[in-house]
């Protein structure tokens, strides 16, 4: 379906590049090829797994237009000045997968898709994301148009990467050849890029880490979803801050930076009030400062006054040190705290200053887990440069950065930097003596610049003990102890010192990667804590793909698992469903509500109906399943999103069983030569079903059985319509009579037998015990409650009619089969048919010659949404398959709107018909049919009457 772009054979160029460069050289326009310039045509973003791998990716698709005919190796200077402005890219290994590969890409000649793609990287890299792995492929069937892939690690930050990637390429081309088009269907731009016809790096640099900053999850929630993913515990972001999901349905647990779903509200709300914070380990007999609260400044001086100087002035409800004075040894200082404090809280503690190094201990689970020695933002003087000078030069430090992005924080001299050289009679202009140290803050906070220092190796005993006891006296399960002692490794009951605050969701950056000493793996404790070893974190996932029989599988094996005993979050074409109850409706057989039913906290086992679309718009909505099933690959949406023949369909469908995890079972019709032809990509262990048992059986699946394998076959026996035969590591399990699964129709309706061998598979591979199995599927049935849409049937007209859903050749056919069977019962049969606008039109006229061998009377009629289909169009179509099939001209009767298509074969109906009507608007032809009325002693008879556009309607009479 695509080629590598990278493979694609230089294209033969109109002009050679001596006559390029002589005319550049001229000053004249250079030769260029006709043609529109590049232009992006669409673009995507795999989420989950997806055709080109399982990494999440950017996929932006770009006509090259003229640009076809220039790759890299033909555009004078290109080459150069894209290495020159960008270095880095020297260490792409492309395809040669080593240092200078893509180097050699650009020497040889390759397309500007694929540099697009490289540079997309290359800018990511340079804000610090380790993003490296990227495709770009050509399009079957469109020359110079290219899918441009590549990882990304924050979703808006690779759509501005690709966005800038494709800016940049194309400011480096002559002038002739530069104007690309549709940069908007990317991403919104944020400023411009382009100086006087140059593109400004350093702005595009400045851009994509802007937006970094304001997306990209903290380093402690950023720690806390790594560490769960090393674990295999699923991680998903639930909203543009920083709540996270962490396993799903009934087994998840939710993270907001430190707060965990088993924070305690009354404890947060505790070490949120500090007096109350004190009063509760003052109590437990922990050493705390004495203090006070107030709320006006002569107050504060009072207090101040009694508990002896130097005191600490803050706000009561406070946090990361904001509004924070220490060291205040005089009234007039403490009215200065008091003013300070004021800014951030209305009521204000003053407490007795602690003597010693500001330490913060983490506590996770009542144990100590880190300890770090928090310094205040300082500088070193060397005799000769400003305060602000030595600032600057810190902050150049490539460990500093803005807010959180990374190890330490940039020093900004603020009101409150001032403030504090104002006391200690310095200003940002002052020169301090060599190996002076001035401190420019209050407080140690990593957030105003400070350093930390790993002491967990140091801590005394006694002191960690404190620490220990103080978050369990609060309450907390992570907690962060802000701790006051002069030394650490010696007790406070023999030093001084003590706690000063307990703190519930304290940053890990700190312990994570300290200015000095050894990172801890603080995270690592936390989820151990939430998912002790051993403990479930994720719900199994059950995925069913293919053409025809998705929904009907999807509700036997929920039919099935709701009978073991489990809640069942279900997904279809028709809506999300709890237990069988329909909690959304919509179409929703894609990625979204796949991760809607992962995130409901009530579900044990999710039935995922999985469809192409979803899957070529953006991957999987799961990163890995338990199961996953492909029920039968058949000729339906060709020609749509590239996917142009059987063979292209059936690798998009593949995509469900790649995702199957290695202790998963891939589940195969062994009927169906192209998902046998899927089992080398399927993960998991390989199971088949199949409805040829005995001497008709394939010769893949006598194999796969002889050797032991996992398999599922309908086979001849003592009832009709077969037995099902579970084999399994050379054991052959009688299950039950396909007839007495109520959903066959005693066996005659194979295609409901072939769900069933697909759900039972599933089950079984779930553990579900063959007891349960079958329990459960000699009580489903076709009922429009248990399937709708699905073969349901109705009985009181006095005629039977069947609902089905069979919307493409294959599903016609399928249906066609069992009407054959039951022919022989009914007078008539009249059937009501219809293929969405969006297919073929040879799909079309194939439908309409199909329904001429099963039909006596036909009624086509045009979808609801004609997908760009002119009116009239659809049954046109339909109507020439039928007449080609020979059928009279006479028993066709053409209906525009669904709702009119339902009365028309009603009221032609008489006792002893058979009425087949395969609707769109399901629930809403079900009503139909419940409503519709013929006998003079209800409410109306029906007349069918030729409209004067051919068309027919049918009108009430009484």
């Amino acid at each position: 379906m695509i080629r590598d772009a990278a493979d694609t054979p230089n294209a033969e160029l109109p002009y050679t590049l001596n006559e390029i460069e002589t005319g550049l050289a001229s000053e004249q326009p250079s030769p260029t090829p006709s043609g529109p310039p590049m232009r992006v045509v669409e673009r995507g973003v795999y989420r989950g797994p997806h055709l080109y791998g399982s990494l999440p990716m950017i996929r932006i698709q770009v006509d090259l237009g003229a640009l076809e005919d220039w790759p890299s190796n033909k555009v004078p200077g290109f080459n150069e000045r894209l290495l020159t402005l960008l270095p880095g890219l020297g260490r792409h290994g492309c395809s040669y997968n080593e240092p200078g590969g893509f180097i050699r890409r650009l020497e040889d000649g390759t397309w500007l898709g694929h540099v697009a793609e490289h540079v997309a990287i290359e800018l990511q890299s340079r804000i610090g994301l380790g993003v490296t792995r990227g495709k770009t492929r050509s399009v079957k069937g469109q020359p110079g148009v290219y899918n441009v892939m590549f990882a990304y690690e924050e979703e808006a930050v690779g759509l501005l990467a690709g966005r800038l990637a494709l800016q940049l390429v194309d400011s480096l081309l002559p002038s002739g050849l530069q104007g690309i088009r549709g940069l908007d269907r990317i991403c919104e731009a944020h400023e411009t890029v382009m100086r006087d016809g140059t593109f400004d790096l350093d702005a595009a640099i400045d851009q994509l880490q802007r937006l970094h900053r304001r997306v990209a999850l903290g380093p402690t929630t950023q720690s806390l979803m790594r560490e769960a993913e090393r674990r295999g515990i699923p991680a998903i972001r639930l909203d543009d801050q920083s709540l996270v999901q962490l396993g799903t349905g009934r087994h998840q647990k939710r993270i907001r930076a430190s707060i965990t779903s088993q924070t305690s509200q009354i404890a947060t709300d505790a070490a949120s009030d500090k007096d109350l914070t004190k009063q509760l380990l003052r109590d437990a007999g922990l050493p705390v400062p004495r203090g006070v609260i107030v709320r006006r400044a002569d107050d504060a001086v009072r207090e101040a006054g009694r508990i002896g100087y130097p005191v600490v002035t803050k706000p009561l409800d406070g946090n990361h040190g904001r509004g924070v004075s220490i060291g205040l040894a005089t009234p007039e200082a403490v009215r200065d705290g008091f003013e300070e404090a004021a800014r951030h809280g209305r009521r204000i503690i003053v407490e007795q200053q602690y003597q010693g190094r500001d330490h913060r201990i983490l506590v996770v689970n009542g144990e100590v887990i880190a300890v770090a020695e928090r310094v205040p933002a300082h500088v070193v003087g060397d005799g000769s440069r400003s305060i602000a000078a030595l600032v600057d030069e810190v902050n150049r430090d490539p460990r500093r950065g803005e807010g959180h992005e990374n190890v330490m924080t940039r020093i900004r001299l603020d009101d409150h930097v001032q403030g504090v050289l104002a006391k200690v009679g310095l200003s940002i202009d002052s020169v301090p003596a060599r190996g002076q140290v001035v401190y420019l803050c209050d407080t140690a906070n990593l957030s105003t610049g400070g350093t930390a220092i790993d002491r967990t190796d140091d801590i005394h005993p006694d002191n960690a003990m404190i620490a220990r006891r103080a978050a369990r006296t609060i309450g907390l399960d992570i907690a962060g102890i802000d701790f006051i002692a002069p030394d650490i490794t010696r007790s406070v009951h023999e030093t001084g010192g003590g706690i000063i605050e307990v703190n519930a969701a304290p940053g890990f950056r700190m312990h994570l990667q300290p200015s000095q000493g050894r990172p801890r793996n603080v995270a690592r404790p936390v989820i151990e804590m939430l998912f002790p070893r051993g403990a479930p974190t994720r719900i199994p996932i059950l995925a069913i793909t293919g053409t025809n029989g998705k929904s009907t599988t999807a509700r036997m094996i929920g039919h099935i698992m709701h009978a073991h005993g489990l809640c069942v979050g279900m997904t279809s074409t028709t809506g999300i469903y709890m237990n069988g109850r329909r909690v959304v409706e919509a179409d929703a057989s894609g990625p979204w509500s796949a991760r809607a039913v992962l995130r409901d906290p009530t579900v044990d086992v999710a039935v995922l109906e999985t469809a192409r679309g979803g899957i070529l718009r953006e991957g999987l909505g799961f990163p890995e399943a338990d199961v996953g099933l492909v029920t039968n690959i058949q000729p339906d949406h060709l020609g749509l999103k590239g996917i142009e023949t059987v063979e292209d369909l059936a690798w998009v469908k593949s995509v469900v069983v790649e995702a199957v995890h290695r202790n998963g079972t891939s589940i195969l019709n062994a009927d169906d030569p192209m998902c046998v032809s899927m089992r080398r990509r399927a993960g998991g262990r390989l199971c088949y079903f199949s409805l040829r048992g005995g001497s008709d059986m394939p010769d893949v699946l006598r194999e796969h059985i002889a050797a032991g394998g996992l398999a599922v076959v309908r086979e001849s026996g003592r009832s009709p319509g077969g037995d099902i035969i579970i084999h399994d590591d050379g054991d052959a399990i009688h299950l039950m009579p396909t007839a007495e699964i109520p959903a066959t129709f005693d066996g005659l309706a194979e295609f409901n037998v072939q769900n069933a061998l697909g759900a039972i598979a599933m089950a079984y591979a779930q553990g579900v015990p063959p007891i349960v199995i079958r329990r459960a599927l000699s009580t489903y049935t076709t009922s429009f409650e248990h399937n709708p849409g699905r073969l349901n049937v109705f009985d009181g007209h006095g005629f039977r009619v069947i609902l089905d859903y069979a919307h493409n050749p294959a599903g016609l056919q399928a249906l066609g089969d069992l009407i054959l069977k039951l022919r022989p019962q009914y007078r008539r049969v009249i059937g009501m048919i219809n293929i969405p606008g969006d297919r073929r039109d040879e799909d079309m006229r194939e439908m309409g010659a199909l329904a001429t061998r099963y039909f006596d009377e036909i009624v086509f009629r045009e979808d609801p949404a004609r997908r760009g289909r002119k009116p009239g169009e659809i049954i046109e179509l339909l109507t020439q398959g039928a007449l080609a099939a020979g059928f009279p001209e006479d028993r066709i009767r053409r209906v525009m709107n669904e709702e009119d298509a339902a009365p028309v074969c009603l009221a032609m109906a008489r006792p002893g018909d058979l009425v087949v009507l395969t609707p769109t608007e399901v629930e809403a032809m079900w009503q139909q049919v419940l409503e519709f009325r013929v006998s003079p002693e209800t409410r109306y008879e029906a007349e069918i009457e030729r409209q004067a556009d051919g068309t027919d309607t049918w009108r009430r009479t009484a």
